[in-house]
């Protein structure tokens, strides 16, 4: 979305993926079971020299309802398909700060979106602090490089140019995540492959322009993606920008510049979670699910 400096912001990003996740993430090994050390007691203790029972023992062991294991937070996977599970979307950011509210995993039990849900989840990506950062600082790429000469330079050449991204974002936002999907009855979510190799889910990402999904789990022609971007450019061409831009021509550069940006959001959408897990990697000692349970002996 926005210009071709933003595409060439998302596409730098892509470099690195290759070699973040062909190299397979090493796992920890899971610790050894501890064996029953006990004997079998050759004779029955006296009842009143029985073994006090452990102290917080409702908290060994297994986790009571609504209560959270040491180590896990509230971005954890688990609780990230819950959430998916439960709305429809997600509260993950790329790079943790890009929002990514459209991003779930590849399952059927993630509940389809109403036409108001999804003009809300894309609203709230549209209006986010870190969105209005982002098209601050591709506009000041813009400034530097002097694109539109027309708007000229300093505060007011910026204002316009960040007015003008802004808007770029605001109406491709929309036409391809809400007005569309709504009309048309498509899933304008992102649904996240997450197995394969690397070409496979990099060709898996970029189709998702051309395939989407129905509200009722169809395989459809994204018609809300090619369509709604063609729309956007063609309302951002002939309204707002400079007069000197407003031809055929142009506004067919801008869709097809939108498009391509789309595939590279895909792209880091499929592979975020893979960077992210190398950036967050538990030790045995760190994770709860290799920690040993009490040895309950038998009385």
């Amino acid at each position: 979305m926005l210009n071709s400096c933003a595409r060439t912001i998302l596409a730098a990003a892509i470099f690195p993926l290759f070699s973040l996740v062909s190299t397979p993430a090493q796992t920890a090994s899971p610790a050894p079971a501890q064996q029953d050390q006990t004997s079998p007691p050759a004779q029955n203790p006296p009842a009143e020299q029985k073994p006090a029972p452990p102290q917080n023992s409702g908290t060994q062991g297994q986790s009571q309802p609504g209560q959270t294991q040491p180590g896990q937070t509230g971005t954890d996977k688990k609780d990230q398909k819950t959430t998916n599970q439960q709305s429809g979307t997600s509260n993950d950011r790329i790079f943790w700060t890009l929002p990514n509210f459209l991003s779930v995993d590849n399952s059927k039990q993630v509940p389809p979106l109403t036409a108001a849900e999804k003009f809300k989840v894309v609203a709230r990506g549209t209006f986010d602090p870190v969105e209005f950062a982002f098209v601050g600082v591709v506009t000041f790429i813009d400034q530097a490089e002097n694109t539109e000469p027309s708007y000229g330079q300093g505060a007011e050449g910026y204002g316009k140019r960040y007015a003008t991204n802004y808007a770029d974002t605001f109406v491709e936002n929309f036409m391809v995540g809400a007005v569309f999907p709504s009309v048309l009855r498509q899933d304008p979510r992102y649904y996240q492959l997450g197995k394969g190799s690397f070409l496979h889910r990099t060709e898996y990402a970029i189709s998702r322009i051309f395939i989407t999904r129905s509200d009722s789990g169809h395989k459809q022609f994204n018609f809300s993606e090619i369509f709604g971007s063609a729309l956007a450019a063609g309302i951002s061409t002939y309204s707002y920008h400079p007069r000197a831009d407003q031809n055929l021509p142009n506004a067919g550069s801008v869709w097809g510049t939108q498009v391509a940006q789309d595939a590279v959001s895909a792209m880091l959408k499929e592979f975020w979670p893979d960077i992210h897990r190398k950036f967050h990697k538990k030790s045995p000692a760190q994770d709860p699910s290799n920690a040993a349970s009490p040895v309950q002996t038998k009385q």
